[in-house]
């Protein structure tokens, strides 16, 4: 079984600064990780090689430093890394991006793909379906439980108030959320065979055939026009008393800002 899961390094999101002149990320000196959501769908892509044999190739589109990323999954068991880097990647959103991961995955070859739900640097949860789309292939989102057999996978997808038990055919693509597993730690062996011995396969937009026209701003319908950290409402205010005065005072409060009348 071709396994194919889909990372992405980010910036760790407790550390985020935002240039209020530029409006853009400050990246400087902020650490980055491999996206919390990725790491379940490495998991759960290593247990199903180890219960059917196969192969695990983590695919990642970002600048040269999202190695690290690719590294850390290898060091947890991944046998294959592959790097999306080009110019022409620049300024894409999500349906120029899952393109030019979905043409990669094509390339590769795969019975299935696993994401993490979404990335916590945009929150978007798109890039898996869209994914889907351009493979053409069934989809599964928000797995909260896998089961595989006879050429098709078997998923619980979670609900608000529940889950859906839905079976696709192989290939398909799944995208997973934290409920699934625990993901393993790398092993000190896997660590430096990961940053020693494994290569990264670094892929250009020629690389991989994509369209000119799909990739990067042109083939990007979205664009983002401003970036801005909300202004500081000010400090809050602390009532104090029993529970009726409290409450007391939480509705005058209210009043006074035309909330209750």
């Amino acid at each position: 079984m071709n396994i194919v899961v889909c990372i992405k390094q980010v910036p760790d999101t407790t550390d985020v600064k935002i240039d209020p002149k530029t409006g853009t990320l400050i990246r400087e000196g902020v650490p980055s990780i491999v996206n919390p959501d990725d790491k379940h769908a490495i998991e759960e892509a290593l247990r199903l090689k180890e219960k059917f044999g196969g192969k695990v190739t983590a695919v990642s589109m970002g600048p040269p430093q999202a190695e690290d990323a690719l590294r850390e999954a290898s060091a947890m068991g991944v046998d294959e890394m592959i790097l999306l880097c080009d110019r022409a990647f620049a300024g894409a959103d999500t349906w120029a991006t899952s393109y030019a991961l979905g043409t990669a995955v094509r390339k590769l070859g795969f019975d299935l793909v696993i994401c993490g739900r979404e990335a916590i640097d945009g929150d978007t949860a798109q890039i898996g379906p869209q994914m889907a789309e351009h493979l053409g292939v069934p989809q599964i989102t928000y797995v909260r439980n896998v089961e595989m057999g006879d050429g098709k996978i078997i998923c619980e997808r979670a609900l608000e108030d529940g889950y859906e038990r839905i079976e696709a055919n192989l290939p398909a693509l799944i995208t997973v959320i934290a409920d699934l597993n625990k993901p393993r730690y790398p092993s000190v062996r896997g660590i430096v065979e990961a940053y020693r011995e494994k290569e990264v396969k670094v892929w250009t937009a020629g690389d991989i055939n994509a369209d000119p026209q799909c990739i990067g701003l042109e083939g990007s319908p979205t664009e983002v026009q401003r970036t801005f950290a909300p202004e500081p409402k000010g400090e809050g205010e602390m009532l104090e008393g029993s529970t009726e005065e409290v409450c007391s005072q939480l509705v005058s409060r209210l009043k006074d800002k035309n909330v209750l009348r």
